[in-house]
């Protein structure tokens, strides 16, 4: 349908009668203007994944036509990868970008559509992980078409262009002191129009901080810091960009306190924190990331992985809510996850659970309208879950992807065995879906 307004509005504007006012080539550039913007708006949708949870930021697509079932031995292609690493994939414009240690180094490497390798840049000694499904390469790098964007456990946050050259580069455990985290970094950078932003969240000095886009330089940087039980301070989600009332706004989870920022400042524009964690319970970091849907943030929170689950519903606002019962919608401590962010798609959440159980949210009333699970097993889901054309792709740790009907209800379809560990997201991209394993970038192909 826009394509055929677009058509009309064409032939509307070549077919203008010649007048000697001078207007025309403005009237023509402003449909060149138009043009071009809804083919990058489409192209963008349709081929790009330029952060971890998708170019919407919340884990899905409903565009294109993805694989159900698959061989391992028979995928369009398989690359080895040089070392351990548990980062997402970033795609832009038919360029496959992501981290892994290569020889004790951090490193950026860059794949064509075909699976060749293009390029592959070290930016300094690898910190290794602790956890057995960590890395120092947790943190999923982010482009915004002109650079790439890492940043690694050892510290080393860096900018690329795209061709794998280093723009600039900067050590933050060297500039603001070493992590106190109990495991392994795994936020990711979060780009707006201007900076490329920073956070952590531990026992210690927590900040935000924003850097120049272009020459790294910071622009600002932000105290966040609260009183928690312990472990309670230490964050591992990823904050989500915001665009309200035109600004950007970064709204940032973790030190049970979920907090908005102007993204011009860092300075905070709204706090809520609130009975998160009434009883004080120990040992309860933020792990999962947000999903926000309109202006609902689902804040999953509990440790599920020990049957504690817990999760909210909590409205955004623009001042601080006047009470809990003001800015909380609803909370639930029957269901929630620990590690998996859930996903948004056609405006519903699906959780899927640490051992598997999979549920179907309204995120206005939190109300759960179907339920399910995957088949048990002795491993857990550390991997986020994304939805694409009404089918969600979950993968364990073991590397079991399991491909599910969620269009209405839910529907099993498939068990695929990669044959090694899996923990990043599966990436869903122009019909083509991209796991990255513990050895290798695997690229399965869907119906054309």
């Amino acid at each position: 349908m826009i394509w055929l307004l677009l058509v009309i509005h064409a032939k509307l504007i070549l077919n203008m009668p010649m007048k000697s006012s001078g207007n025309e080539p403005s009237a023509f550039c402003a449909f060149l203007v138009l043009l071009f913007g809804v083919v990058r708006a489409f192209a963008d949708t349709q081929s790009d994944w330029p952060r971890w949870r998708g170019p919407q930021d919340n884990g899905s697509t409903e565009i294109g036509s993805y694989p159900i079932s698959w061989d391992t031995n028979k995928v369009l292609w398989k690359v080895a990868l040089p070392g351990k690493g548990c980062s997402t994939p970033a795609i832009w414009n038919d360029h496959i970008y992501l981290t892994a240690p290569a020889d004790g180094l951090d490193s950026v490497l860059a794949f064509d559509w075909a699976g060749k390798r293009l390029w592959q840049t070290t930016l300094g000694q690898e910190n290794a992980g602790k956890h057995r499904n960590g890395s120092g390469s947790n943190p999923s790098p982010a482009t915004d078409g002109k650079s790439v964007f890492a940043y690694f456990k050892s510290g080393t946050f860096a900018a690329l262009n795209l061709g794998g050259k280093i723009r600039w580069r900067t050590n933050l455990v060297q500039a603001f002191g070493p992590d106190t985290l109990y495991w392994d970094h795994g936020i990711s950078p979060v780009l707006s129009e201007k900076y490329a932003i920073m956070v952590r969240m531990h026992h210690g000095e927590s900040w935000l901080a924003a850097f120049d886009k272009t020459t790294g330089e910071l622009r600002w940087k932000v105290p966040r810091n609260y009183d928690t039980p312990v472990e309670g301070d230490h964050g591992y989600s990823t904050p989500l960009l915001l665009h309200r009332s035109g600004r950007e706004e970064l709204v940032v989870w973790g030190g049970q306190h979920l907090t908005l920022h102007d993204v011009s400042n860092g300075k905070v524009v709204w706090s809520f924190g609130d009975a998160f964690n009434p009883e004080s319970k120990p040992n309860w970091p933020s792990v999962a990331s947000i999903v926000v849907a309109g202006d609902i943030a689902v804040v999953p929170f509990g440790r599920a992985d020990r049957g504690q689950p817990r999760l909210h519903g909590i409205r955004i606002a623009d001042q601080p809510a006047a009470n809990a019962k003001s800015g909380r919608l609803w909370e639930r401590d029957d269901t929630g996850t620990f590690v998996p962010t859930p996903a948004l798609y056609m405006g519903r959440v699906y959780i899927v659970r640490d051992r598997g159980e999979v549920e179907c949210i309204d995120p206005t009333t939190g109300k759960s309208l179907w339920s399910n699970a995957f088949p048990k097993a002795s491993s857990s889901f550390y991997s986020s879950p994304v939805v694409a054309s009404g089918k969600l792709y979950a993968a364990r740790e073991d590397g079991i992807v399991f491909v599910a009907n969620v269009d209405g209800k839910f529907e099993l379809l498939a068990e695929n065995n990669m044959g090694e560990r899996v923990i990043a997201s599966p990436v869903p991209v122009a019909n083509r879906l991209f796991i990255r394993g513990e050895q290798h970038l695997f690229c399965i192909a869907g119906e054309k």
